[in-house]
C-alpha cells in the first residue's frame, strides 16, 4: 500500500474528448457472451423425455384386429375415426402417443397404412386404438 500512497487520494481522471459511459452500457460490457453456441439446446434436447413403444398383447392385437376388419368390411364408406398412434422421434430413441381424428380416406393394405383424407398415413404398427366416430345426421 505504501507504494500507492501518492495517487491513492486522486480524483479518477476524465477525458475531455469522450463522454462517460452509462452504468447500463458499463455493465453490459462484463455480461456473459454466448461462447458455447447451442449448448443450452443441447442441454433441453438431452433433458426432453420420450416414451417407449409399448408392444400390443394378444387380447389388445385381437381387440385392433377387429375394430380394422369392421372399417375395412365398410370399404367404399369414409369413416371418421379416432386414432391413437405411436410417433417415433426423429432425433433419439423412443417418441410419443397422439391422438388424430379425420375421414379416413384408404385403407393400404400393400404398405398397411391408414391414409386419411388430409393425406396423414398411419401405418398399423404405430396404432394402439382406434375407434369410429358416431356420425351425425
Amino acid at each position: 500500500m505504501k507504494d500507492y500512497e501518492d495517487i491513492i487520494e486522486l480524483s479518477r481522471p476524465v477525458s475531455r474528448s469522450h463522454l462517460p459511459m452509462s452504468m447500463s452500457d458499463r455493465a453490459a460490457q462484463f455480461s456473459p457472451f454466448a461462447a458455447l453456441v447451442g449448448y443450452d439446446d443441447c442441454i433441453e434436447e438431452a433433458a426432453r423425455l420420450t416414451d417407449d413403444f409399448r408392444e400390443a398383447d394378444e387380447s389388445e392385437r385381437e381387440g385392433l384386429d377387429r375394430k380394422l376388419r369392421e372399417i375395412i368390411l365398410k370399404n367404399g364408406e369414409h369413416p371418421e375415426v379416432k386414432v391413437k398412434w405411436f410417433s417415433e422421434d426423429e432425433k433419439k430413441a423412443g417418441g410419443k402417443y397422439l391422438t388424430s381424428s379425420g375421414i379416413l380416406k384408404n385403407i393400404d393394405q400393400v404398405n398397411e397404412s391408414l391414409i386419411f383424407t388430409d393425406g396423414t398415413e398411419i401405418y398399423l404398427w404405430q396404432i394402439s386404438d382406434i375407434k369410429e366416430m358416431e356420425t351425425h345426421e
